[in-house]
């Protein structure tokens, strides 16, 4: 599991994806919905990918899975956006389902990620 690179992180490169998608579905909101619940549902969904990279970039690896941990905040805090989205009729349940697998399969490799910092 040794990366040099953060582009070659699996968990770092899905957690990119879900958020240019979020992002893309967003741009076809109407502006009240982009101006409350889009710009919040993506800043949440980017501080994933940004708080990974900010911790793989820490020399020490404590400071490394306290990013990590944030970036967990901010998968549950899509999450609860997603779920908002859904009740005001900005997604359909295909894009709420698809989303949230996304999101889980995010959450497993954050953790496993996480249960291996400091380990190599």
């Amino acid at each position: 599991m040794s990366h040099n690179k953060i582009e070659e992180l699996d968990v770092y490169i899905l957690a990119e994806e879900i958020s240019n998608e979020i992002w893309n579905i967003v741009l076809n909101w109407d502006l009240f919905a982009k101006d409350t619940v889009g710009k919040q549902i993506c800043r949440a969904a980017d501080s994933i990918s940004a708080n990974i990279a900010e911790g793989y970039g820490r020399y020490h690896f404590k400071e490394n899975k306290n990013f990590c941990y944030y970036s967990r905040g901010s998968i549950l805090e899509v999450k609860s956006f997603l779920r908002k989205s859904k009740q005001r009729n900005l997604l359909t349940q295909e894009q709420f389902n698809a989303l949230l697998k996304k999101l889980e399969i995010i959450h497993i490799k954050l953790n496993s990620y996480i249960k291996f910092i400091g380990k190599q």
